[in-house]
């Protein structure tokens, strides 16, 4: 009994000493590796020595465990300064293969919902995130989530240990409704990094959706509607500054969805989306304001705001690439829409209540719905698949209920798709002068 719990001691030691003096631990992920070594020195218990030496069954308690492995730990700290090897991270692959160089991946709202879930995804397979998030405070909070999760999730305690150590995330503020905070983040990112700032794939994902009852009309710090502010002006003007960071075989990948599309179930609830002539976009650059409260000119409705900037993030998919075609690059843009996904940031300002029965029956009952961990994969997907990256200014949609196939959907129910008609006709011009309004509103 005796040897075993100094046993016990050293290896939990060993592993806190290895949490405490690595910059990437907090006191929150430091708490769970413990108990993820306290799981793991059970295991190797009951397989090795299920008796004590009297013959009597031992009960590992986690309570006691904690008391003796953190004072062997601070002793431990008190009297070396070595370090235990780490173990070899080996993150679980999706479905289909990662074979390219680890990347520099760039995330906007990153902090919650399907950003957050991707942004994990892909440091877990080794890549290199930035997660830029509309406060410092939220993106610290994304990096240290992710971590509690690793440890949380893992099963093996030095395992964990070393993925976390190795993971590469950097957290940074990016407030799209700001645009002098997008320049601060831009500017920010090429004096830290200099010569090595470009990037391999950026992508927009970040997204606001007001209450559908909300009638006053909220606004950005330069005075667009927040929505429209957000969800498109903000990465448009984000986008113009990124673009000469961008790898010339790189990928930009937008977060829009099907509500875009008046023919779609959801598209075809309540206020549908057009942006009719721009009149909004017209008026305001005209008049030298900037403010509208609709695209097309129209009354201020919430429900079809929302609806209105993921058709803006359909048609800045499709000009985009026709203009990097026409330029000769190589660089692909596309969009895509992770389907129904109600537990996430974007209903935050929708009745709660509502809310979460909505999301039991189109997740649970109906099976119409997808989850935060499906969706996460489909902006992986959009972001690492070289089948995504062979063409731009495509769609990529699933049928509702596509989470049930998990990753394997990813490259087979989630593919491409047809867009609304109202942004298949925009190629012929609209598209053209929907993106040079927009330059105007942003001051490029």
């Amino acid at each position: 009994m005796t040897k075993l719990l100094s046993s016990i001691t050293a290896l939990a030691a060993a592993l806190l000493l290895q949490a405490l003096s690595s910059s990437s631990f907090t006191p929150t992920t430091i708490g769970i590796s413990l108990r993820a070594a306290s799981r793991t020195i059970q295991k190797l218990h009951s397989q090795q020595n299920p008796n004590d030496d009297n013959g009597n069954g031992i009960e590992l308690n986690r309570r006691s465990f904690n008391k003796a492995s953190a004072a062997a730990a601070l002793s431990t700290l008190l009297v070396t300064s070595s370090n235990v090897p780490f173990l070899p991270v080996s993150p679980a692959l999706a479905a289909y293969e990662d074979t390219k160089p680890k990347q520099r991946i760039l995330i906007t709202g990153s902090n919650s919902g399907i950003g957050l879930d991707a942004a994990q995804r892909l440091a877990l397979r080794g890549h290199e995130v930035i997660l830029a998030c509309r406060t410092l405070a939220k993106a610290n909070i994304a990096a240290d989530t992710i971590k509690t999760n690793i440890a949380n999730d893992s099963e093996d305690a030095l395992e964990a240990i070393a993925t976390i150590k190795n993971i590469k995330l950097f957290p940074m503020e990016c407030d799209l409704a700001d645009l002098k905070s997008i320049d601060k983040f831009v500017n920010d990112w090429k004096k830290t990094n200099g010569d090595s700032a470009s990037f391999d794939a950026v992508c927009y994902n970040a997204g606001v959706a007001r209450n559908t009852e909300a009638t006053d009309v909220l606004r950005t710090a330069q005075g667009f509607e927040l929505t429209i502010g957000v969800n498109h002006l903000g990465h448009f003007y984000l986008n113009n500054k990124l673009m000469p960071l961008i790898k010339d075989t790189g990928r930009i990948v937008v977060t829009a969805s099907s509500v875009h599309d008046p023919d779609s179930p959801g598209g075809a609830q309540g206020k549908t989306a057009t942006l009719g002539d721009l009149k909004g976009f017209e008026d305001a650059v005209a008049s030298g304001t900037k403010k509208f409260d609709m695209v097309d000119g129209g009354p201020f409705n919430a429900d079809k705001a929302y609806k209105d900037s993921k058709l803006c993030n359909v048609l800045f998919t499709r000009e985009l690439q026709r203009r990097l075609d026409e330029s000769g690059s190589k660089i692909t843009v596309n969009s895509f829409t992770p389907g129904l996904i109600v537990g996430t940031g974007l209903f935050r300002d929708q009745n709660p209540v509502f809310t979460k029965l909505f999301d039991v029956a189109a997740t649970n009952l109906l099976k119409v719905g997808e989850t935060t961990h499906y969706g996460g994969g489909a902006l992986e997907y959009m972001t690492l698949s070289s089948k995504v990256g062979e063409k731009g200014g495509e769609y990529y949609f699933s049928a509702p209920g596509s989470s049930k196939y998990g990753d394997a959907a990813f490259g087979k129910q989630f593919d491409v798709s047809e867009v609304s008609k109202e942004a298949l006709a925009a190629d012929s011009g609209k598209g053209k002068r929907f993106w040079e309004l927009s330059e105007k509103l942003v001051g490029i």
